[in-house]
This record gives structure tokens, C-alpha cells and sequence, in this order.
């Protein structure tokens, strides 16, 4: 998902955000030959994710800036660590900075909740799901962040998976039609190799959405007692998620119910900034 262009397109609508007009004071303050060196570094402990992104905030702002990456997407870190290096024309380095920092900050942090919640699950044969709960044209990079977490991402789009949501299922099954003859019409017409997904919020829907033929069936909301109800009445015949009522004090119980995965919005809506610094020093000339 996370690819150059997608990187460029994204870090350049950025900088370009940040500096329409160039950076005043860099300009005014800074001379043209100066030089400078700055080091990346942990304040509190993580999992990293952002190097590609945060090297291109540099190099697109000035090729002549090398980032020296020391800490890789997905490796975990301790406070003190040193995560990358970064050296050349002092007027570059300080108008990319902010927008390095930011975008690293943000995807380290979702990485961060993203380990947390996996390793909260270790043991069970659950597995942390993203949503579209994403911030809006960040989600390739906010999606890779959840990966580089340990996660999973759930569709990538409302194009490439079909879920039916109890919205969709209201305007469904107007005028009393059934549900389960409803959903093996869709199915029939489903593009191949599109997932069919289905969200239920009681037990008594389970076996009419089964019937229909889904691949995934989401038990939304449902109690830990109901959730092991629902997980033997599935009985195998579609992977269960569970969704809804998610957070770190619970999601160790939802996993224990048998569920196969479980979506957590959270994960990119709730996450703070990790606490990243970036020290510059500005080079001495040799005399």
C-alpha cells in the first residue's frame, strides 16, 4: 500500500502546505552554504514506522540532504535510541523537520498501539484488525503503520470488499424482505474473489446471514458470554470478527471467546503522536 509515489504525492502536499512561499526564516536567517547535522532520536519507547516518509520529507525539500536510516519500520525501540541521522544544506533540514517529525511521530504512535494490542492477544488465535476509522488521504500511511505494529488491515476501501452494516441492512430488508435470500442475491453477483461480509448484532441473526453465504460474519457489540455463543453456533463455517467495545483492558477476554479476528477503530483514530525529537546543530566552519 505504502509505495513511492504514494510517499511523494502525500509528503510533497505536505511541505508544500507547510511553506507555499518557501520558509521565511531559514531563508532570512540561515546562509545559503551553511551546513548542519541532526539526530533522530526516541524520548519514550516505541515501534518504528515512517523511515521512508520521513527521509522524503528531506530529500524532496533538498536531494542534497542524506538520511541515514538506523532504526527500520517495525523495529522497537527504548528512550535514548537513536532511530536516524541526517546531515546537509542547514536551510533544508529546517524546513522539513516539522513535517518529517510529524508524519513519523503519528505512524510510530499507531505502531506503538498497534504492538500492544498484539501483544495483548498473544496465545489465542486472534488477530488485530485496522478499520476505515482512518484520517482522511493518510490512510496508506497510517494502514502501514498498523502493519508495521504487527496488525492487519481490514479492506482497503469500500471498493474492495463487500460489508453490509446494520445500516445497509435496514435499507436491505425494507418492506419485510428476507435476509437470507437478500445476501445469496448479492452473492451471486459479486465480482470474483470479493469478500462477502456481514455485521450482525444479535444471536438470532447469526444463522440467516450463515445462510446467505458469507465468507465473514462481524459480531458487533456482542457480550464476552454472547460472543462464545456466537463463535460454537458459527461453528467454522465463516471466519468470526468481533468488533465494537475494544480497548486494552478488554480485548485479552474478546480473543479468549475464539473469535478469529477483531477490528479495532483505535488503533488509528485514538492513537497520540509518540515523543520523537529531532536535535539539529548547525556546522562550524573549519577556520
Amino acid at each position: 500500500m505504502l509505495d513511492k509515489q504514494t510517499i511523494d504525492t502525500v509528503v510533497k502536499a505536505a511541505l508544500l502546505e507547510d511553506a507555499p512561499t518557501g520558509d521565511i526564516t531559514s531563508l532570512l536567517a540561515i546562509t545559503e552554504d551553511a551546513t548542519a547535522s541532526a539526530v533522530l532520536s526516541a524520548r519514550e519507547a516505541g515501534t518504528f514506522s515512517g523511515a521512508e516518509v520521513f527521509q522524503a520529507a528531506f530529500e524532496l525539500t533538498d536531494p542534497r540532504i542524506n538520511v541515514e536510516l538506523i532504526k527500520h519500520d517495525g523495529d522497537r525501540f527504548i528512550p535514548g535510541d537513536v532511530l536516524a541521522r541526517v546531515s546537509g544544506p542547514a536551510r533544508g533540514i529546517l524546513t522539513a523537520e516539522r513535517i518529517g517529525l510529524n508524519f513519523t511521530q503519528r505512524m510510530s504512535g499507531i505502531a506503538t498501539l498497534t504492538a500492544a494490542y498484539v501483544d495483548a492477544v498473544k496465545g489465542t488465535q486472534a488477530t488485530i484488525l485496522d478499520t476505515r476509522k482512518t484520517t482522511p488521504t493518510l490512510r496508506a500511511f497510517e494502514r502501514h503503520a498498523v502493519v508495521c505494529g504487527g496488525g492487519t488491515n481490514h479492506r482497503l476501501n469500500l471498493s474492495t470488499a463487500f460489508m453490509a452494516k446494520d445500516n445497509h441492512l435496514a435499507v436491505l430488508l425494507a418492506g419485510g424482505k428476507d435476509l437470507t435470500t437478500e445476501l445469496q442475491r448479492v452473492k451471486k453477483e459479486l465480482p470474483e474473489g470479493v469478500k462477502f461480509e456481514v455485521e450482525v448484532d444479535r444471536l438470532d441473526q447469526i444463522e440467516p446471514v450463515i445462510a446467505g453465504g458469507v465468507d465473514i460474519i462481524m459480531l458487533d457489540n456482542f457480550s464476552l458470554e454472547d460472543l462464545k455463543t456466537g463463535v460454537a453456533q458459527v461453528a467454522g463455517r465463516a471466519v468470526v470478527e468481533a468488533s465494537g467495545g475494544v480497548n486494552l483492558d478488554t480485548v485479552r477476554a474478546i480473543a479468549e471467546t475464539g473469535v478469529d479476528v477483531i477490528s479495532v477503530g483505535a488503533l488509528t483514530h485514538s492513537a497520540r503522536a509518540l515523543d520523537l525529537g529531532l536535535d539539529v546543530t548547525i556546522d562550524t566552519p573549519e577556520n
